[in-house]
């Protein structure tokens, strides 16, 4: 026999066995970690005029972003940055929820203590209610019961709306400050609570009502709020710098993840597996979401500083954030001992991640 060959078949047995090792649940290296994903900033938008900025809604079905800026909402393509329209003369503007069952849209108000509806089709105004809320931030509109619900920062608690008649039918106390929210279309929207341990507010949409609070452990005044309806599971982003991970239907939490500093926004991406959060020391972070709830840092993209909110548009997998230019603070006062520093005009950015 010649004796190259038993060389040969031990050779080729190898490599079957290298070739077969992932489906084996085998690993040439098992201390090996999955590759890094690759992300980029693709596009940089820049669009002119004053004033600050909060929530970012994405309108995936026609292609749209709204961005509220102050005293006005722009809305510009979400394929070329191009402005499509303005919904203006809207008092402190904090956030814009979408209804197309309904065809309308509602921004809130903080300065004037009101939501604006207009229509989604046009962004025409229609009308402008009072709250009896004080400062509403994060507003939600829940499809399932057709009902709009404004969580209001200075009172401390939730209004809730019939949306299509915006009759005011509850005032839901909240423990403290309310920020982000989120719902299932089922039956319950889930709110953080920015306090220190955070917490998370179930809401039930039928009966105006707290079904549940949870403290979130290990997680300090909660804003950006997502959540995974499929497999039940909450993301909360926390100002340690940390990403709560938490039972949607019994409260337990299920992890901790590091990410950037300053994360303010996040938004879970279910056609392709991960959640990403905004932060504002200038980073994106890509947390993958794996089985039996392993969640693991993916890639960490540099975006701008103050780049901390964000919308994501799940047709394509964009994450659109917005920042802009600042010059240096002025001289603290007694009215201002602390004072911020003032934007550049004409430098408020959109930029675009892939």
């Amino acid at each position: 026999m010649n004796a190259r060959v038993p060389r040969l078949l031990a050779r080729h047995l190898c490599l079957l066995a290298l070739s077969l090792s992932p489906l084996l649940g085998l690993a040439a290296d098992p201390s090996a970690q999955p590759p890094a994903e690759a992300h980029r900033i693709s596009a940089r938008w820049t669009l002119p005029g004053a004033g600050g900025w909060d929530y970012l809604t994405a309108d995936s079905a026609r292609h749209r972003l709204f961005i509220t800026r102050g005293d006005r909402v722009e809305v510009v393509d979400l394929q070329t940055g191009t402005v499509l329209g303005r919904i203006p003369k809207l008092a402190g503007v904090h956030g814009v929820a979408l209804a197309p069952d309904l065809k309308r849209g509602y921004s809130s108000n903080g300065r004037s203590n009101t939501i604006t509806e207009f229509n989604y089709d046009t962004l025409e105004v229609l009308r402008e209610v009072p709250l009896p809320g004080l400062n509403p931030d994060a507003i939600l509109y829940d499809p399932g019961s057709h009902r709009l619900f404004t969580f209001n920062g200075r009172s401390k608690d939730a209004t809730v709306l019939d949306a299509a008649s915006l009759t005011v039918l509850a005032t839901i106390p909240m423990p403290d400050k309310p920020e982000f929210a989120a719902t299932d279309g089922k039956g319950q929207v889930f709110v953080n609570i920015e306090s220190a341990p955070g917490q998370l507010v179930v809401i039930d949409t039928q009966k105006l009502a707290v079904k549940a609070t949870w403290t979130l452990s290990g997680c300090d005044e909660p804003t950006g709020l997502a959540l995974d309806a499929a497999h039940a599971r909450l993301f909360s982003v926390c100002g340690d710098n940390v990403m709560a991970v938490t039972d949607a239907a019994s409260g337990k939490a299920v992890a901790r993840v590091a990410i950037g500093k300053g994360p303010d926004a996040v938004a879970f991406d279910g056609e392709r597996k991960r959640i990403v959060v905004s932060n504002g020391e200038g980073t994106l972070t890509y947390v993958r979401a794996e089985p039996a709830d392993k969640y693991v840092v993916a890639a960490t993209l540099p975006t701008q500083a103050g780049a901390r909110t964000l919308a994501l548009d799940p047709a394509t997998g964009r994450i659109y954030t917005v920042t802009a230019t600042f010059g240096p603070a002025p001289a603290p006062t007694a009215q201002q001992p602390r004072p911020r520093p003032e934007m550049v005009p004409d430098t408020f950015t959109v930029l675009v991640a892939e």
